[in-house]
Parts: structure tokens; sequence; C-alpha cells
């Protein structure tokens, strides 16, 4: 389980094409919720941790969002991205450890979470809620999708449930949405959690 912590692990499985639960599009409840948007948002600061191949991303820069910023430590899944997106500011392509992000150089208005969470070690989930809570500006939120199922095995995805999440973004997050989402993928139907939380003051 410690291989989930390497950029190595997750470099292989996509040069491998081995990531399981790739869903080949944009999720459909986070493309509902990027749809209902205001205009004034398309300027706002958004991270996409752990983007992996990124339809997020790529779906926000089609809708005209300028100021998006994608996070993954393998090089693989963002060299794709650039080559299908090569108009998508370089700079905000960033080849890194989620977890080593200095707060004091990134600051974002929201980030949106679309299986990162089920991605790490389980034993990180406190830190995942510090860290993020450290890059998110006050006031800003955190979106998106946490798998609300036990897989039942020792490798990623790595689920878990609605208390167990309440109890950990507590820490650090207000919790307004935290709901099983009704829009999932037909693949994911009745296994997601649609979130929205913001930073506490």
């Amino acid at each position: 389980m410690e291989n989930v912590n390497q950029a190595q692990f997750w470099q292989q499985r996509y040069e491998q094409d081995s990531i399981g639960w790739d869903m080949g599009q944009v999720s459909p409840p986070l493309k509902a919720y990027i749809d209902q948007l205001p205009e004034a948002a398309k300027n706002q600061a958004v991270l996409v941790p752990g983007a992996g191949n990124a339809y997020e991303v790529g779906y926000l820069h089609e809708q005209g969002f300028t100021n998006v910023t994608l996070v993954d430590f393998a090089p693989a899944p963002i060299a794709a991205f650039a080559e299908r997106y090569p108009n998508f500011p370089a700079k905000h392509l960033i080849c890194a450890d989620f977890f080593e992000l200095s707060p004091e150089q990134y600051q974002f208005d929201w980030v949106l979470e679309q299986t990162f969470f089920c991605a790490i070690n389980p034993s990180r989930r406190d830190e995942y809620v510090q860290q993020m809570a450290s890059l998110v500006k006050p006031n800003g939120k955190l979106i998106g999708l946490l798998f609300d199922k036990d897989f039942g095995r020792d490798e990623p995805p790595f689920g878990g449930t609605k208390d167990e999440y309440q109890q950990r973004f507590a820490t650090h997050f207000d919790i307004d949405i935290m709901e099983p989402s009704y829009n999932s993928h037909p693949a994911r139907q009745g296994s997601e959690l649609f979130i929205e939380m913001h930073v506490k003051d």
C-alpha cells in the first residue's frame, strides 16, 4: 500500500493504462456543478489535485475558465493532457506531490475533488484535510465526490463512509453538502457522495 505514495507507482499505471476506475469522461455530477456556475466564476483560481487524465480540467478549460491548475505527481497524465490541450497554460500544469505544495505559493478559491482522495493511502486522510484547508482561501470551497463504499481491498481506489468523512473533514471544514449523488455515472450509481464544504473561519 505504501506504493501509492510514490509517483512511480502511478506513472507505471498510466503507462500501462491500468487506472481501473477511469470513466473516460467528465464526471456527470461535476459537469452539472460546473454548468451552473455564474460567469464571474470563470476567473476564480481552481485546483484539481491528483488530476490524472483530467477530464474535468479539460472541460473547465473548454468552458472558458482561465485560472485552473492541474496537479499530479506522475508525469505521464500531464504530458497526455498537454498534448490534448496545447492551448492550456503550461505554468498551470504542475508535476508535484499535492502534500508538498506550499500554501505560501498556492491559494485557490475552490478545489475540485475527483478520485484523488480515494487514491491516497488512507493513513494520510487527516493530512489531506489539513493540507486542503491550507491551500483554500478564506471562504474558499472544496467541491467534489467521495466514494461511499467499502471496496474491501488493499489497493486504490480506497473507499469509506459518510460518518468517517464527516469526522475527518469537520476538523477544518464546515460541511454544507455531503449527500448521495443522484446523477452519478451509471457505473458509480449509488456509490458516490457529492460534497461541498468551506474552510472554517
